[in-house]
């Protein structure tokens, strides 16, 4: 069951919701604390469980049809595990979540529990925000960004003109790798009867619905600063990979799962970048 519940978790993917609390609280309280090992941990592992935990039980049917499932890109667990998965993604986030609401402020609470509701409200009936056309893609990002956000509250910070526009590129960038990720799964998404903003828009307009985010990102960061400017450029990795299926077929959009897998590479190294950067602007 561990092993089970390790993979439902989707390790690959854990620090893409940790390093944004980690930056954000390190470069909001320069500390090293309690709040911050507590933060850390829960976006780490818990967090994750539950996210693709929920998600991996009440898409157990779609998935069947998926063939990209049942790896890396999310567990098959046979339905007799799903209720031991939903149970420990309870259990393994309550003490955090209260732990945290501890060390916390009220405004730290409502950021938490925004960020809670959006890991439920994405896959879990009745709301299912996945099913609904861009939204699902907001929902997504919320994801990510959320924990950012909490870092800097949790830290007692203020979001100022800078942040709130370093956090508005950070979800916009979230939302145009749903919406490309969405691309690859709009076949069986559809024989399943499940709508996403790729099946409502079509694979070729869900591209380029992605290419549009990933550019506004990037100019907007070009708001923040001298860092912000080659934090900028990080979105031409993505736009390169995804620019060559702007105009695939809804037939063929399975292709697009080899420039989502060489995304997932991308993130690894731009996340190096951006970790530079935080560093040479607060030795700067």
């Amino acid at each position: 069951m561990i092993r089970d519940l390790f993979a439902v978790s989707r390790p690959l993917s854990w620090i893409n919701t940790a390093y944004p609390f980690v930056a954000a609280y390190l470069l909001t309280t320069r500390a090293v604390d309690l709040p911050f090992v507590i933060g850390t941990l829960f976006f780490l592992i818990p967090y994750n469980l539950a996210m693709y935990g929920i998600n991996d039980v009440f898409d157990y049917a779609s998935d069947l049809a998926n063939p990209r499932k049942g790896g890396v890109e999310g567990a098959m667990l046979p339905p007799s595990r799903h209720g031991a998965v939903l149970t420990a993604a309870v259990v393994s986030c309550v003490p955090f979540v209260i732990a945290l609401a501890v060390v916390g402020s009220p405004s730290s609470w409502l950021v938490l529990t925004v960020s809670l509701f959006a890991v439920v409200a994405y896959s879990a009936p009745p709301l299912r925000f996945k099913e609904v056309p861009l939204l699902d893609s907001v929902t997504s990002s919320v994801h990510f960004v959320s924990p950012a956000l909490y870092g800097i509250v949790l830290g007692a910070g203020s979001v100022t003109a800078g942040s709130a526009a370093v956090l508005g590129a950070f979800l916009l960038w979230g939302i145009g790798t749903h919406a490309f990720g969405a691309v690859q799964d709009v076949v069986p998404d559809r024989e399943a009867g499940i709508r996403s903003i790729a099946t409502a828009l079509g694979a070729s307009r869900t591209v380029g619905v992605a290419l549009g985010a990933w550019a506004s990102a990037g100019a907007l960061m070009l708001t923040t600063g001298a860092a912000g400017v080659w934090a900028a450029l990080l979105v031409l990795p993505y736009i390169l990979v995804a620019a060559p299926y702007a105009r695939v077929t809804d037939a063929a959009a399975a292709d697009v799962n080899r420039g989502w897998r060489a995304l997932l590479g991308i993130n690894y190294v731009c996340g190096f970048v951006v970790t530079i950067l935080l560093i040479l602007s607060v030795v700067g």
